[in-house]
């Protein structure tokens, strides 16, 4: 959103400004015929146009909605700037499992959506590399975030970008009436430029178990957008961290992060943990989880104004899916962590060891207990006593300790007697322990980045 139209919209809305409220008709004006001029963009894409125009009509609807909340005035411009940014989207397989339009409110029910980061170069300018010559079209980043049924837990959980999966049969992205053959044993990471979005969420869907009807792709640029919608993220720096390969330079102590700084951040590698990219995921963890706590501490959550800003960098700077690219239903799925507990958000690296030779991951068998814990909505706990040489965070000496969730205890007399097996229909226990091969963090938490050197690298 435009600056300085937040507070000009209001002021005519709460005051009746006629000054005011001509500025603002001023604006929608000016909206109007960007949207005009770029209701075409669908035309440059693989989908047809009808496609982007189906998603203007969303926005559109989404105004008698929002009205009721922020004000006609904001409400219009919000629907008018929010369709001059709409790009051509991909439509999942697994979408057909969602029925109904979600309202402004909190969304009904669990969400999983999986966020993929791509290193393609491709419009990204000159500061990543050649696009023609460095870009493959990778997805190095793979995050499934699962919120439960009842909005009570959540678990945000990274998949290494070297671990080696099974891709199951894909529609070919290029020609929608062919298939792709499956593939066995290949870095997740090639995923996305073997058969696109709806190939990356049909294999993690095979992996974990858990349909996924929301994803969407960032690349470079839009991670810097997005940091920059949300005001900038605040991350601690245990011990400097040096990276000459992303120009990420640190001293120990408090940062906040927008833009191409946090963007740099969230990418380093060599100058985090042991270098590799588990410890990178580690970095990024510290990151995400001092997000959460700046959402619901703003009040972003619960802010019509500030989630439109944000859904409009996502629409900007995000290839989405159908499903995800109506506004109002991204606001519902972020509104649907307004209330959770920041100790119930848990961030999870998918636990894996290195295959023979050390040149991939694979899952290792605690794998099992994160994909149990997605699929029965079970809020998890982490050993804290682990501590792997990949592990590129170390906890805040200024921030209290994290509070442990308890597993549900069954009453002393309900308990099957010593030596009876114990009732198969019995409900599982709340919580999930994970094992001490299960690195993460809860959103409760406020860890500091562990830096590496020059020297150690």
């Amino acid at each position: 959103m435009p600056r300085g139209f937040e507070s000009h919209a209001l002021r005519a809305h709460d005051h009746g400004s006629r000054q005011e409220r001509h500025r603002v008709n001023q604006d929608l004006r000016h909206s109007s015929r960007r949207a005009a001029k770029t209701s075409s963009v669908a035309r440059h894409g693989r989908l047809k146009a009808h496609s982007a125009w189906k998603t203007v009509a969303k926005v559109a609807a989404s105004v008698v909605a929002v009205t009721l909340i922020s004000g006609s005035a904001v409400a219009a411009y919000a629907a008018w700037d929010l369709a001059s940014t709409v790009k051509p989207t991909v439509t999942l397989e697994s979408e057909k499992v969602l029925e109904g339009v979600p309202d402004v409110g909190a969304m009904e029910g669990g969400v999983n959506l999986l966020l993929i980061g791509s290193d393609s170069r491709a419009g990204q300018g000159d500061g990543f590399g050649d696009p023609d010559e460095e870009t493959a079209v990778l997805n190095d980043v793979t995050i499934l975030m699962h919120i439960s049924q009842d909005h009570t837990n959540a678990s945000v959980v990274s998949f290494p970008r070297d671990m080696l999966v099974d891709v199951p049969a894909c529609q070919d992205p290029n020609d929608p009436s062919s298939t792709l053959d499956e593939l066995y044993g290949v870095k997740i990471n090639s995923v996305l430029s073997h058969g696109g979005m709806n190939c990356v969420v049909e294999t993690v869907q095979s992996l974990t178990g858990v349909t996924i009807p929301f994803a969407g792709i960032v690349q470079f640029m839009g991670v810097a957008g997005l940091s920059e919608a949300v005001g900038g993220v605040d991350v601690c720096v245990a011990e400097p961290i040096e990276d000459e390969y992303t120009g990420t330079f640190l001293d120990a102590g408090n940062h906040t992060l927008s833009g191409v700084a946090a963007l740099q951040f969230l990418r380093t590698r060599h100058g985090v943990g042991d270098g590799s990219d588990l410890g990178r995921i580690s970095n990024q963890q510290v990151f995400m989880s001092s997000l959460a706590r700046k959402l619901q501490a703003d009040g972003t959550l619960s802010d019509p104004v500030k989630l439109y800003s944000i859904a409009k960098a996502a629409l900007a700077n995000m290839q989405l899916s159908s499903s995800l690219a109506d506004p109002t239903r991204m606001i519902s799925i972020a509104k649907a962590l307004k209330d959770t507990d920041l100790g119930s958000i848990a961030f999870i690296q998918y636990p894996t060891a290195y295959s023979e030779g050390y040149s991939a991951v694979v899952p290792t068998d605690s794998a099992e207990m994160v994909n149990l814990a997605l699929q029965e909505d079970r809020p998890v706990t982490f050993n804290y006593d682990n501590e792997s040489s990949s592990f590129a965070s170390a906890g805040d000496p200024n921030a209290a300790p994290p509070a442990e969730v308890p597993a549900e205890e069954v009453p002393a007399e309900e308990a099957p007697a010593e030596g009876v097996p114990a009732d198969p229909a019995a409900p599982a226990p709340t919580v999930e322990a994970l094992p001490s091969d299960v690195s993460g963090q809860t959103a409760a938490e406020t860890r500091c980045s562990a830096g590496r050197s020059l020297d150690d690298q």
